[in-house]
């Protein structure tokens, strides 16, 4: 530590000195200042603090003699081992400890969010960031465009064009930090006079910041084709979010049919728009790529979002957002001054993560890994009870249990607890209610667990559901 910044009240009736063992102290009993670390020299602090030598020399030494701080022979001073002697005010944080130690351990998770972080490519990255860095140039770290580095945007557009059959130019694409950061943006930009309708079982994170950013939301119920384009219509909304590709958390897959009925819609009023949240789409293990909805939209109604947290790892923080013409010039007037929210240095990364072909060899490999571990699942699930209806596979990292034996939600939760595997209900994504079907729907992702890991979980299952 080279400096303490503390607010000395000059002329107050404490004394100076006091003032200094008073503040550093404090700051030791809170454990701002941790045992081990090194306290500034008595005449860097009082250069710093433009007090004379003499008056940190005397706060020091109050604070040797309590046993606050001990001194080291031509090393300085340093904060004394007072861990566990006693505890100073700390009731908050005792009660935040208590908490996190009464909370469950599981040993197999099968969290729906999972991603494989083993699999990142490690080496690819730190070569490419290596590459960035190798040159001193300002430039790098001067603000850059609003709308992100012109080189990214250009790779994201010629990837999603390739892969997804989005039609855009690199100016219609905006980069941000993660997508909560591009809905706010596009609030922004849309304004707040809008009604927005989310599919219903729905994508709780868009729900609550719509909801939190003073939205009017409702929810339209769903078939197994997606979002039902005549309770759309009734709903009165004139902003529908949804999910085509792979829709969370039911998995279902739009069919063509069902898209050309929503841009319908939405050409029905030139206020109208269609988010597309296209999250895990690169995830398909049968048949076809299912290209996006935007690339269908000839009449600019479709703002289309996605991210690379899925793909690639959740703490890149890279989103990117690719907004109709209308928009665009919407987004330059109201919000062009805003800057971007993602360093440069981490998107010339992506840049050349993308152009050298390092992202699509990983996305192969990752293909090929949840692709395993899905088809592990799955097998394993069959020879758990033959009964159980599965639905929501061959996409995305997670799928769902369908009971219809009278077991609730509730039960099949706290029996998977006990045998130490945590599993998802599906109620907690319902908002406006669900319709009484007879049936009990767990939700099991995969992402995160390697196939023996799985296999054990699934046993573990059978012994906790079997009846």
């Amino acid at each position: 530590m080279n400096e303490l910044t503390i607010s000395l009240k000059q002329g107050d009736k404490v004394p100076l000195y006091e003032q200094i063992y008073s503040y550093i102290k404090e700051e030791i009993q809170k454990g701002a200042i941790p045992s081990g670390e090194k306290l500034p020299s008595t005449r860097a602090l009082c250069r710093h603090l433009d007090v004379s030598r003499s008056t940190v020399e005397l706060a020091y030494e109050q604070l040797l003699s309590e046993g606050y701080i001990e001194a080291q022979p031509y090393r300085g001073y340093f904060v004394s081992e007072i861990e566990g002697l006693y505890q100073f005010g700390t009731e908050s944080g005792t009660e935040e400890k208590k908490e996190r130690a009464e909370e469950k351990q599981y040993q197999y998770d099968f969290t729906p969010n999972g991603v494989d972080l083993k699999s990142f490519p490690y080496n690819a990255w730190r070569k490419l960031s290596r590459e960035c860095l190798t040159d001193d140039r300002a430039e790098l770290f001067r603000l850059g465009c609003p709308q992100g580095e012109y080189g990214l945007r250009n790779a994201i557009s010629s990837y999603l064009h390739q892969a997804r059959g989005v039609n855009c130019t690199p100016d219609q694409i905006i980069v941000g930090a993660g997508n909560d950061y591009l809905l706010m943006l596009l609030c922004a930009v849309l304004g707040n006079r809008h009604r927005v309708a989310l599919e219903n079982p729905t994508y709780r994170q868009a729900y609550r910041l719509f909801e939190n950013l003073s939205y009017e939301v409702c929810t339209v119920d769903m078939d197994s084709r997606g979002m039902r384009a005549d309770g759309l219509e009734k709903s009165g909304a004139d902003i529908a979010f949804v999910m085509p590709s792979h829709q969370y958390p039911l998995g279902t897959v739009m069919p063509i049919r069902r898209r050309m009925e929503l841009l319908r819609w939405a050409e029905g009023s030139r206020n109208r728009y269609i988010i597309e949240d296209d999250y895990d789409s690169e995830f398909r293990y049968k048949g076809k790529p299912i290209p996006a909805l935007q690339g269908f939209d000839g009449s600019g109604k479709v703002i289309y979002i996605g991210t690379f947290s899925k793909s690639i790892a959740p703490a890149i923080r890279m989103s990117y957002m690719v907004l109709p013409e209308p928009v665009c010039a919407l987004y330059r007037k109201r919000c062009g001054f805003i800057s971007s929210t993602v360093s440069k240095v981490d998107q010339m990364i992506l840049q050349k993560f993308i152009e050298e072909g390092y992202y699509e060899r990983h996305l192969n490999k990752t293909r090929a890994l949840y692709r395993s571990r899905h088809d592990t699942l799955l097998a394993a699930l069959r020879e758990l009870d033959p009964a159980v209806r599965i639905s929501g596979e061959n996409a995305g990292v997670h799928l769902l249990l369908h009971f219809r034996d009278g077991r609730s939600e509730e039960e099949l939760i706290r029996k998977a607890a006990e045998k130490g595997v945590k599993v998802y209900g599906l109620s907690e994504y319902y908002v406006d209610g669900k319709e009484n079907t007879g049936e009990t729907v767990i939700l099991l992702g995969y992402a995160n667990m390697n196939e023996e890991k799985i296999r054990e979980a699934v046993k573990l299952l059978g012994e906790a559901w079997r009846k």
